[in-house]
């Protein structure tokens, strides 16, 4: 291992590889965001790859779609948060890019299996109408081949709980949850719901 407790991309794929005999699959990126050590995420995963592993990578997709091309061809499969569909969320209150989200999604589920999750925040995006134009927007996405698949990408709508710069509200009541996943399934097959 390398000293300060950090390891290097040879060293997570050689224990990834070890683990194999109890079942280990992989390696899944996850947890903070996976993508702002990019060449990390990189250089292991491509190595993991070579072991004949998989890989998973769970993030917010704002990065430009550059450094996608760069990771994508050793992703097996990505969640990704799309926290909402309005430019005015993700400006105000995120301090991201909607655009920018939107454009690695359209990507990502070009190269890779996706799964979309958003964590419904109560006045920010838990209207039907957004939840409704989300959701047409990911049932018309296409495939490598140009082909439709969009209904049949995995949507988790979350419950939000107060906490870290969002304590100053309730969290969403369950009814919400399960209302909004129902719109959601008016455009796509598989939706989920998740924190209730």
């Amino acid at each position: 291992m390398s000293c300060a407790g950090t390891v290097t991309p040879e060293e997570l794929a050689g224990m990834a590889e070890k683990c194999v005999r109890k079942g280990n699959i992989g390696v899944a990126f996850t947890y903070n965001e996976p993508l702002v050590g990019y060449e990390f995420v990189r250089d292991t995963a491509k190595l993991v790859h070579e072991k004949g592993l998989k890989n998973v990578l769970v993030t917010n997709g704002t990065a430009e779609t550059g450094i996608l091309e760069e990771i994508l061809p050793y992703i097996d499969a990505m969640n990704i948060d799309l926290k909402g569909f309005t430019d005015r969320y993700y400006e105000k209150v995120l301090g991201g890019s909607r655009r920018m989200v939107m454009d690695f999604i359209e990507r990502a589920v070009k190269g890779c299996h996706v799964e979309l999750t958003t964590l419904i925040v109560p006045g920010e995006n838990d209207s039907e109408d957004e939840i409704r134009g989300m959701s047409r927007w990911i049932a018309g996405l296409t495939d490598a081949e140009g082909r439709v698949i969009g209904k049949t990408i995995p949507l988790h709508i979350s419950r939000f709980f107060p906490r870290f710069h969002m304590t100053d509200r309730d969290a969403t009541e369950v009814r919400k949850v399960y209302r909004l996943a129902e719109v959601a399934r008016e455009n796509l097959e598989y939706v989920y719901t998740g924190n209730c």
